[in-house]
């Protein structure tokens, strides 16, 4: 049996079948279209689209007849790679897992000349996006955020400013930049609302917007003020104190000394370093006009500047480095480069020390690691997490009974040498920042063979992934998040495939990521969202399913045994199909939101063959809503079959509920009046037009409302087309209008109604319920007592 295609699909696959490159646009490879790895970060993987759009476009091929189909295909392929849902899905099953709508338009070449991907090729500016917004904004750091879309005149303008000022502020700011065109839900929850809209994010604190000028002073000013007033002025009344408070803290000092001659470091450059070196390093000034004495005693005759590390002497030896140049970025790679290694455990204090205390540890092999990651201590002080360093090629026999090959990063949790975590994102220290706060509140460990769940009696969700695989590192703290709300009923574990390859194969996982739930000798393969929402979900519905599995009798009972107003929606599948598998955590979630109102099932048509083909069913997936007439019998139930676009549980909910027999009552002028206005129970009208279409996509929502307040309240339509005078006095500005009349006392008019601005009929139903109950008579006899 073949995957459905619908007679418009197949057309535009006849459209599609072009040559590309040599190569059948159906069949050739995203990747290999693109010209990238499938290891490529979101940022290649636009900076290789823009460089083929350049060239290969339309509007710069206008003599070849086939660049529309070759720049089609490059330009689906960009669609599909550039979201990890979707290149989840062409990684597991290649197109045939895909919606075939994906890379159906494309811009104009002047669009990707100069909107597409503005900061891409700016190494200080960072781009952010929504896997990493939130690990950055709250690591510690600051970040000075352009939140910009492509189409906007203004941001353009402004993108040179942006590169000066990332320039002027690289290391005292982080300066990035949000792409609301690609993430378009991340800018919404941001509550940006203009382009472009420029914020400080600071963990802890309230994001702050720059108003004014946007030039690069100005600019400047605005950052400068979050920068922590970290710099002291040293003189013979504190600076001994001052320096020997800080030895004691194991902190060391970068003092710049100002004369008549020389040179010192300028205010806004020692405001820079303050806030580069923040909790390494003191940084501080002094004056050597006002207190010659002071610089004398450290043999200072002339403007310079020192690094003094902790329990140096006071001048110019013992360790005291002397510094040549006065730009912010040298100085601070050499103050980072003199700093003291982070610690080293070896193999004979490596169980004691995880055994009391949480570590980050970088393992290497020699070198002692990035300069940068001593910077970590300071961020991860108050977490109370250690950092530290474990030199594989000193201990071998340990990094290998970690089954660590190869430089990396793990989180040990203080629980043991075995309950442990590796990092496997971007190395920049907000990231490791991040992964160090989220792994030690988490719950997922590490997996190898020995203590793999295989015959565990507990539940396990495992992620067999790869580390080069871009939606497996999307997943891993979506991972997290969910093994925190799910704690004490699943236990979570990674496994990397690149390393256990023969225990992969054992479980024939052959592309990544892919996450199961292992229950004894259930396997429980998820295929969702990679979100926390969408495991949670998938681990409930395993507990408490919504789908029925149905086999032949089960159908013969359930479906053909219907009575009169009964609703069946049926998904038949076969577990082979790409598109059923793509398609099951969306039915699962249309169940539990048509829960009360339509029963939903699914018949596995690989078991149950043979009574599939009874069912006149020839290719998957078929979904069919069978509705029950009563009297039993084949005549009995009839089906529709749903032959939408869209197979996301959204579309399917909306065709089901359009099925359902109507609830509510369709109002005229007079019933209106006599039943609304003047009669004796309370109703919520739907005020809506035909030609209207959020109109029409409300309809069978007003449907389940009506039905969920049965018994309650009356449920009421009144078409304002056909009764534009009733509407008009009523005060209906807008269609869909929903609107509730509460009746107060017998013989007394309604009032004019309250508008309830939801289209959700679980919301609507609890605002009218609680209105229910502020206006019952118990409710208003109640009086204050004194």
């Amino acid at each position: 049996m073949a995957t459905r295609f619908r007679p418009a699909s197949l057309m535009r696959l006849l459209l599609l079948g072009a040559a590309l490159l040599g190569t059948s646009v159906r069949g050739a490879d995203f990747y290999e279209l693109l010209g990238v790895g499938r290891e490529a970060g979101a940022r290649e993987i636009r900076q290789a689209f823009k460089k083929l759009a350049l060239t290969m476009h339309p509007d710069k091929n206008p003599g070849d007849a086939a660049a529309h189909d070759k720049f089609l295909a490059v330009n689906r392929a960009y669609e599909v790679l550039k979201d990890e849902d979707l290149r989840k899905k062409y990684d597991k099953y290649g197109e045939k897992g895909l919606d075939e709508q994906q890379g159906g338009r494309y811009e104009s070449w002047n669009y990707y000349r100069y909107d597409f991907g503005i900061y891409d090729d700016d190494l200080e500016i960072i781009t952010l996006d929504s896997a990493d917004f939130e690990a950055a904004v709250n690591s510690g750091e600051i970040w000075f955020v352009n939140f910009y879309s492509p189409r906007c005149s203004h941001c353009h303008q402004l993108a040179p400013t942006w590169r000066e000022l990332a320039k002027e502020m690289d290391g005292a700011l982080r300066i990035g930049a949000v792409n609301c065109g690609d993430n378009h839900r991340l800018c919404r929850s941001k509550g940006i609302n203009s382009y472009p809209s420029l914020y400080v994010f600071r963990a802890g604190h309230k994001p702050e917007k720059f108003h004014g000028e946007r030039n690069t002073d100005n600019l400047v000013t605005f950052g400068m003020q979050f920068i922590k007033n970290g710099v002291t002025q040293l003189w013979q009344g504190n600076a001994f104190k001052e320096i020997e408070s800080a030895f004691a803290s194991g902190l060391g000092w970068l003092v710049t000394f100002c004369a008549d001659v020389g040179d010192c470091l300028e205010l806004r450059t020692r405001q820079k370093l303050a806030s580069m070196l923040d909790g390494l390093v003191k940084v501080g000034w002094m004056d050597c006009g006002a207190e010659p004495q002071l610089c004398h005693t450290f043999q200072v005759t002339d403007g310079a500047t020192a690094l003094f590390p902790p329990g140096s002497s006071l001048d110019r030896e013992g360790g005291v480095l002397w510094l040549s140049t006065l730009d912010a970025r040298e100085i601070y790679a050499l103050v980072l480069r003199h700093l003291p290694e982070l610690r080293r455990l070896s193999a004979d204090d490596f169980d004691a020390e995880l055994a009391r205390h949480r570590w980050l540890l970088s393992f290497t092999f020699g070198t002692p690691g990035p300069d940068e990651y001593k910077k970590l201590r300071a961020f991860l002080r108050d977490d109370h997490i250690q950092v530290g360093r474990v030199d594989c090629l000193a201990d071998a026999l340990l990094c290998r009974s970690l089954h660590i090959h190869k430089a990396c990063v793990a989180v040990f949790k203080g629980l043991g040498v075995h309950d442990f975590e590796i990092h496997h994102g971007k190395d920049a220290v907000y990231n490791l920042v991040a992964f160090a706060r989220d792994s030690v509140a988490a719950h997922v460990t590490t997996l190898w063979p020995d203590n793999f769940p295989s015959d565990a009696e507990e539940p396990w969700l495992v992620d067999f992934f790869a580390p080069w695989c871009p939606p497996c590192r999307a997943l891993l703290p979506e991972l997290r998040k969910a093994s925190v709300r799910l704690a004490g009923r699943v236990k979570f574990g990674t496994l990397d495939c690149t390393v256990h390859r023969g225990l992969c194969s054992t479980y024939n996982v052959d592309s990544y990521p892919t996450t199961v739930v292992l229950n004894g000798s259930s396997l429980h393969e998820y295929e969702g969202r990679h979100s926390a929402d969408g495991i949670l979900e998938f681990v409930q519905d395993l507990v408490d399913p919504s789908v029925v599995v149905l086999d032949p009798a089960g159908f013969a009972e359930k479906v053909k045994g219907m009575v009169r107003g009964e609703l069946w929606a049926v998904d038949f599948y076969a577990p082979w199909c790409g598109p059923c598998r793509a398609l099951m955590p969306e039915w699962r979630r249309v169940a539990r939101m048509l829960s009360g109102q339509v029963a939903v099932g699914s018949v596995d048509c690989q078991r149950f063959r043979s009574f599939c083909q009874s069912q006149d069913v020839r290719a998957y997936p078929e979904i069919r809503l069978y509705s029950g007439g009563g009297g039993g019998g084949e005549t009995a139930y009839r089906y529709t079959t749903y032959n939408g676009w869209h197979r996301d549980a959204h579309s399917l909910r909306m065709w089901a509920l359009s099925a359902l027999p109507k609830a509510s009552s369709d109002l005229t002028p007079s019933s209106f009046r006599s039943l609304v206005l003047e009669g004796g129970e309370p109703w919520v009208l739907d005020f809506y037009a035909p030609w209207c279409g959020p109109c029409k996509h409300f309809a069978p929502e007003f449907e389940v409302l009506a039905r969920v307040l049965k018994g309650e309240v009356r449920a009421g339509k009144i078409d304002c087309q056909a009764h534009y005078q009733t509407c008009q006095e009523a005060g209906i500005a807008s269609y869909p209008t929903v609107r509730f009349y509460p009746y107060r006392d017998a013989g007394k008019p309604s009032d004019s109604g309250e508008n309830i601005n939801s289209r959700d009929a679980n919301t609507i139903a609890d605002i009218i319920r609680r209105r229910l109950r502020s206006s019952s008579p118990r409710s208003r006899g109640k009086k204050d007592e004194l």
